[in-house]
């Protein structure tokens, strides 16, 4: 299991997965509600200024045309149709050399429905590193409904993603039949990184997030806007701070949702999201005892529910469960299923119904489900290409590189904290191990002295980007630049779950007035 960092493809999503499999248990109270649908919701250092870009791609006009169907590599699905309207943009490959070969990055808009209100552009990346914006905008859109009365909503597939270049590493077939058993855990690392090599070597030096940060600023330009209005969920805070680090002059309203710390490294981040999540995990149980009583499949405590859970992992180690599809669920990802579901806490009765599945009738056609849903798994049974993209963008970040050595010495740090994911989690310190391209640094430079306001928000629930991370990144952005906002609650990510943050968001957004630094949304 990697860091799991990257946001999953919706509470939407993830709900319908799960109630593929068993029928419900018996609650104490009132059933489990369906979740109305919402967004989905690694280092750079700060590489040499690159020359001038030219008038060819400054000056560029996109070709906006109706949207066409999500290809394979952005998820699949239908075309987004209404007032959507897709196009591309023209970037260097390499930004050091600015008039050699170009890439084109995957664009998509909604126009402001109130005219004479407009206020520019509103730029949305949603995390990942890996998530197509192109896909998940039309998505996510009617969170958005009052931001775009006054913008035009955009979004993007970030270079090495979707429809922007995409990274090419396993097949379908490989990726569902998954690693080869090996009591080498940096096997499946080799066997990754060679397709990687194999199917991008070309491509893989050029996907950092700084590079990225580059594309949002020509970006900015190509859309006509003089500052660059942004909205950064997740992995799209580091990719925002990045930015503001490298253009503060150019920094408009910008709002970071569900922060990455940018002081940690690859170790401390994986440590602090084991704990994140084991405290997800232990809130989820303790919802499970207080609402299905003696049917609750993680049992009657904390300790119990680890230890029931850790069994069924061990048990799907050497036994995967068998599914109505045929395919069968493995340990590692039942445990991504598991992590799945405790991005919000409306999925938490599926958690509850996956757990009782697999602990009662043995199959595990709910957490594959889940599982599939995360990782990118169409019906179809093709993938898009997150988690190639999640692994190239993240390893060209990254200037540390892993020893199972240092990993096994790590081992019991991550098993302290959290008995569940820990064991699993640890060995996502050796994703880049092997990999071709040398990475940046170990963290992200985000000091953006001169920057207008940027509004950042942490949620103490948050299970995959802990809440201390938001304060780190506001008082890294600098002395008047990052604005802290905390909300007491569950989830990863909190625009149109949380009223109080909401509405905080949308003042800022919409009328330029941020809260007062330190606010507390209880």
């Amino acid at each position: 299991m990697r860091h799991p960092i990257r946001r999953p493809a919706g509470t939407a999503v993830l709900a319908a997965a799960a109630l593929l499999a068993v029928p419900a248990l018996a609650a104490c109270d009132s059933g489990a509600k369906a979740p109305a649908a919402r967004k989905p919701s690694a280092s750079a250092d700060t590489p040499a200024a690159p020359a001038a870009l030219p008038a060819a791609l400054t000056g560029q006009k996109p070709a906006w045309a109706p949207c066409p169907a999500p290809s394979a590599a952005q998820g699949g699905g239908k075309a987004p149709g209404g007032n959507w309207e897709c196009a591309s943009m023209k970037a260097p490959l390499d930004y050091a050399k600015p008039e050699g070969e170009t890439l084109d990055v995957a664009l998509i808009r909604k126009k402001a429905t109130d005219t004479d209100k407009r206020l520019g552009s509103l730029v949305y990346n949603f995390g990942g590193p890996g998530a197509s914006g192109v896909k998940t905008l039309p998505h996510a859109a009617d969170d958005y409904e009052k931001l775009g009365a006054v913008y035009d909503l955009v979004s993007f597939d970030p270079r090495g993603v979707g429809g922007t270049a995409p990274v090419a590493c396993l097949d379908d077939k490989a990726l569902d039949e998954g690693p080869a058993p090996s009591e080498d855990p940096l096997a499946p690392v080799r066997t990754y990184t060679q397709a990687c090599r194999r199917n991008s070597a070309k491509l893989l030096p050029h996907v950092g997030t700084a590079d990225t940060a580059r594309d949002m600023d020509l970006m900015r330009q190509v859309l006509g806007d003089a500052k660059l209005n942004y909205f950064g969920i997740s992995y799209g805070t580091q990719l925002g701070g990045v930015y503001a680090h490298l253009f503060p002059k150019n920094v408009g309203r910008t709002v970071f949702d569900a922060v990455v710390d940018p002081t940690s490294d690859e170790l401390q981040a994986g440590l602090g999201q084991a704990k994140g999540f084991q405290l997800a995990l232990e809130h989820a149980m303790a919802f499970c005892r207080d609402k299905y009583a003696a049917a609750c499949p993680t049992g009657g405590s904390d300790e119990e529910g680890d230890r029931r859970i850790g069994d069924l992992l061990k048990k799907l180690e050497k036994e995967p469960a068998p599914t109505r599809s045929g395919r069968r669920l493995s340990a590692d990802q039942a445990l991504t299923g598991i992590a799945a579901s405790l991005y919000d806490k409306q999925t938490w009765d599926y958690l509850v119904q996956s757990l009782a599945e697999l602990r009662l009738r043995g199959t595990g056609n709910n957490l594959l489900a889940i599982a599939d849903a995360y990782g990118g798994r169409g019906a179809d049974g093709r993938y898009s290409n997150t988690d190639a993209a999640h692994t190239a963008i993240g390893c060209a970040d990254t200037s540390r590189r892993y020893t199972v050595e240092e990993m096994r010495a790590q081992e019991p740090a991550f098993r302290s904290a959290s008995p569940v994911f820990g064991p699993f989690m640890a060995k996502g310190l050796l994703a880049c191990t092997d990999w071709p391209v040398r990475g940046t640094s170990d963290k992200p430079q985000v000091a953006a002295e001169g920057a207008a306001p940027i509004l950042v928000i942490g949620n103490t629930g948050d299970p995959a980007t802990p809440v201390e991370g938001a304060k780190r990144m506001a008082d890294g952005l600098g002395r008047g630049v990052g604005v802290s906002l905390t909300v007491k609650g569950e989830g990863h990510g909190v625009y149109g779950t949380d009223a109080c943050a909401t509405k905080a968001v949308d003042t800022f957004l919409v009328d330029g007035t941020a809260p007062a630094d330190g606010t507390v949304c209880p």
